[in-house]
C-alpha cells in the first residue's frame, strides 16, 4: 500500500495553486457566464445605445440652445461665418431634435444617418482651426478640444452599428454573430 501511493501521479499545479483541471474548470465557468451576460445583453443592448445617444445629443443641444456650451469659442473658429449665437442655437435646436427621435424612436435609421453626417463634420475642426486641436503644430499631440472631437469617430461608429442593426420600423434586428475576427 505504501508503495502503491507514493507512485500514484499527483495532479500538476500551475503558479498559484491551480492544477490543470482546475484551470479548464475554470475556464468552462467564464465561458458558461459569458455566454448568460451576453444572452442577458443582447436584447437590451442595441435600444440602450440608441437611447443613450439620443441623451447625449439633446444634453450637448441643449448646452448650445442655452449658451452653456463649452465648445462655443471652438464651433465659432470652425464656423466663423454668420452670427455666432444664431449658430449655436441652430446646431444645438437640430441636436435637440435628433436627440428626441432616437430616444422615441422616430425614423431611426434617417436619424442615425443625419447624426452620423452631422458628427463628421465636426472634424472640419482639424482644418478650420488647427490650433485648437493639436499641441504646437503637432498631429500626434492632441489638445483637450482635439480630443473631444476625435471622440466622435466613436459616436459615429456607435450609430454605424445601430443603422445596421435596425429595421426599417426602428426596431432592432437580433444581434448576428460576431465575424470570427472579432471572436
Amino acid at each position: 500500500m505504501i508503495f502503491e501511493s507514493s507512485t500514484k501521479r499527483r495532479p500538476q499545479t500551475q503558479p498559484g495553486g491551480i492544477t490543470a483541471a482546475g484551470e479548464r474548470g475554470l475556464a468552462a465557468k467564464a465561458q458558461k457566464w459569458e455566454a448568460s451576460a451576453c444572452q442577458a445583453l443582447r436584447p437590451v443592448a442595441l435600444r440602450l445605445l440608441r437611447v443613450v445617444l439620443g441623451v447625449v445629443f439633446v444634453w450637448f443641444g441643449g448646452l448650445k440652445i442655452t449658451g452653456n456650451s463649452p465648445v462655443a469659442g471652438l464651433i465659432a473658429k470652425t464656423l466663423p461665418f454668420g452670427n455666432d449665437q444664431l449658430v449655436m442655437v441652430t446646431l444645438g435646436t437640430g441636436e435637440v431634435l435628433l436627440g428626441a427621435m432616437l430616444m422615441a424612436g422616430v425614423f431611426v435609421r434617417l436619424t442615425l444617418l443625419v447624426m452620423a453626417l452631422h458628427l463628421a463634420g465636426t472634424f472640419a475642426t482639424f482644418v478650420m482651426a488647427p490650433d485648437a486641436m493639436f499641441t504646437q503644430g503637432d498631429p500626434l499631440m492632441l489638445t483637450a478640444s482635439g480630443e473631444f472631437v476625435m471622440k466622435n469617430a466613436v459616436l459615429i461608429s456607435a450609430a454605424l452599428v445601430l443603422i445596421a442593426h435596425t429595421g426599417r420600423r426602428g426596431s432592432s434586428h437580433e444581434a448576428a454573430p460576431a465575424p470570427a475576427a472579432l471572436n
